[in-house]
């Protein structure tokens, strides 16, 4: 999610004829202060090889990053739920390839002992912010949809909130034509588990209009968000379309994991749907048989956030204020095999400029 910090820039001198004149007059006057907004822009990347397990203990400098083409510089770097870490002149020597030493144990530990961070002081605050731990907030298929199933998607619920340990907070919604938020973002497991247990099948599925509203809420809180979405069928009364979905998901930089039956699966709209909206999020999808493949898709989400990078950046200039894409790769060329997973891009948001007046000092 894009985040913002104070940028101050004073202009207190007016030119004529190419010199600085002073006046009495200009100097009692005040200064103009411009406050900019600069958005920072956060990715939750994932590292896989062929056979689909996790690339762990991964540096800093194994990554690269492209907006638009334009190379980037990493602002933060954290590994699975640790607290991201300020860059801004790691040192370079003694840590060690990766093509000569695989992620093992000892090879972080190496890595660990050569990088020191050094902490920016105009954005300590933007760090200090950014929560340890993922936000998850779940969004649970209570249209007419469920009459079949409904108490075994309820345990894999159940069992997905159990299974996520601190420091992960959840939320738990409902949908079917309204959004029910049983649950707010807490870390108290059994008020989520007491809101899953409670739930009730009925009426028609609106499922974009719930993840939208479930997206704006999630964007009130820093650090890592996911949605992870459980979907029994197609949605048949959003008043918004799929695209906007993702678009506002992909701009705040929260992944959304989507899983669904073998019924929406039927529906080869909604399959495409669901496809685009989880990997261009940096999220998955799945499509369960039964309620043991539910059980396996929340188990592999659970995996997933266990082991992901969290990446930020400010970004370089760039002419184009509409969509950005972004591109991560990864630096050595023995790591070619492996596949990143992260969003494909963004709209920044327009930059609000303020105006104020700061008295000279005498």
């Amino acid at each position: 999610m894009p985040k913002r910090i104070m940028v101050t820039v004073v202009l207190c001198a007016g030119i004529f004829a190419g010199a600085r004149v002073w006046t009495a007059e200009q100097q009692s006057k005040p200064d103009t202060v411009f406050h900019v907004n600069v958005n920072m822009v956060q990715l939750d990347v994932a590292v896989t090889d062929k056979k689909g397990n996790y690339i762990t203990r991964l540096s800093p400098w194994d990554f690269q990053i492209y907006e638009d083409g334009i190379s980037q510089k990493m602002a933060t770097f954290g590994e699975e739920n640790e607290a991201p870490r300020r860059l801004e002149d790691y040192p370079r020597e003694g840590v060690a390839s990766i093509g000569a030493d695989p992620p093992t144990k000892t090879g972080r530990q190496a890595r660990e002992g050569a990088i020191q961070p050094v902490m920016r002081k105009e954005s300590a605050d933007a760090v200090a912010s950014m929560v340890v731990g993922a936000s998850v907030f779940i969004l649970f298929d209570t249209s007419n949809y469920m009459y079949r199933g409904f108490v075994y998607a309820q345990d894999a619920i159940a069992e997905f909130v159990r299974s996520l340990q601190n420091p992960y907070r959840v939320a738990f919604y409902s949908y079917s034509r309204n959004i029910s938020r049983i649950c707010t973002l807490t870390p108290d497991r059994s008020l989520a588990l007491t809101g899953v247990r409670e739930t009730v099948a009925g009426d028609d599925a609106a499922l974009y209009d719930a993840l939208l509203m479930t997206l704006k809420d999630a964007s009130k809180f820093s650090g890592r968000r996911v949605i992870v979405a459980f979907s029994n069928g197609p949605d048949n009364s959003s008043m918004v379309a799929p695209e906007d979905v993702r678009e506002l998901a992909q701009t705040e930089g929260i992944p959304i994991y989507m899983i669904s039956t073998q019924l929406a699966r039927l529906d080869p709209a909604s399959t495409a749907v669901f496809g685009r909206m989880s990997a261009s999020t940096g999220g998955k999808s799945y499509f369960a048989k039964d309620w043991q493949d539910q059980q396996q898709a929340f188990a592999s989400i659970r995996d997933d956030l266990a082991h992901l990078y969290t990446l930020t950046y400010y970004p370089q200039p760039n002419p184009n204020y509409g969509w950005r894409s972004i591109t991560v790769k990864l630096a050595d060329p023995s790591l070619k095999n492996y596949r990143v997973r992260a969003r494909s891009g963004y709209r920044p948001r327009s930059n609000r400029h303020f105006v104020q007046a700061a008295a000279t000092a005498p």
